[in-house]
């Protein structure tokens, strides 16, 4: 990173908690949603302009499919989204909610399911198939947030928010299984927690953090490359998007800090010249 290379505003908001930025080539827009408020939005980042559409729930994420609208991964589970209509897949009791989420390169879902006051162990890896079956992939978590694939889909990466920390697992992207599990990285106290993640064409992984005031990129070996300061101190997912994905969205959060109102937490940031590019995002299958 160089002093030359600041965040800015593209999409201007005041999101509790924007998440989930996902990049949808075909249209060239950008979807992101607030969890609490229940948004998803899409924004054409040239414009600033942003369509929303309001669910009566939650919402983690949601991921374009193949088949048109989205699917999201919200409170009860998984929904079916299209204007006007919410189908949901009910698999998660009360007091729970889907988080993050993102597709693997074979159209399925992958999403991380907490407890609504993060109690430790009680959260949960779920992958949702195309034709809709569910199945737990790994327990014992906590705040299960970031997540992403090496460029060749054989190693899988995870932040528990929470436990401040990043795990990578050796995967099996044909039987969407993952296997044996190490410390990816760790971060102390106070320098902010992992939040949503992306990974690059080159390995490496670009990582919000949240409460630090910056992204970080590791190396696939978990060197700090570089950190990138932002000017909103809960960052919270990024995503690569532009025609050549050579640009890192950055979603924020205003939840749980007072600020003035014309503070820039809440929205998206767009970061150019950065020299690597990221890789087209997977839709649902389903």
């Amino acid at each position: 990173m160089t002093p030359a290379i600041t965040p800015e505003v593209a999409v201007a908001g005041r999101a509790r908690v924007g998440e989930g930025p996902v990049w949808d080539a075909p249209s060239g827009r950008l979807h992101w949603v607030d969890i609490p408020a229940g948004h998803i939005h899409t924004s054409d980042p040239t414009t600033g302009q942003t369509s929303t559409l309001t669910l009566p729930t939650q919402v983690g994420a949601a991921v374009p499919r193949r088949s048109g609208g989205f699917v999201a991964a919200v409170a009860e589970g998984f929904a079916s989204v299209e204007a006007g209509m919410t189908v949901r897949c009910a698999i998660l009791p009360e007091g729970e909610r889907m988080n993050d989420a993102k597709c693997d390169r074979h159209g399925r879902l992958w999403a991380g399911s907490t407890t609504m006051d993060f109690q430790p162990g009680r959260g949960a890896l779920h992958v949702l198939g195309p034709d809709w079956t569910t199945r737990v992939v790994l327990e014992g978590l906590t705040l299960p947030n970031g997540l992403d694939w090496s460029p060749d889909g054989r190693t899988f990466y995870l932040a528990d928010t929470m436990a401040g920390e990043i795990s990578a697992f050796d995967a099996d992207p044909e039987r969407a299984t993952i296997g044996r599990r190490r410390t990816f990285a760790r971060f102390p106290q106070g320098t902010g927690m992992p939040d949503g993640l992306t990974v690059d064409a080159t390995g490496c992984l670009w990582v919000a953090m949240w409460g630090g005031d910056r992204v970080v990129r590791l190396s696939p070996d978990a060197d700090l490359l570089g950190e990138l300061p932002m000017p909103v101190h809960q960052p919270s997912s990024c995503a690569f998007g532009g025609p050549a994905l050579d640009v890192l969205y950055i979603t924020s959060a205003r939840e749980g800090l007072d600020l003035a109102d014309d503070d820039p937490a809440g929205s998206v940031f767009a970061v150019n010249g950065l020299g690597v590019a990221g890789t087209p995002a997977a839709v649902f299958a389903g």
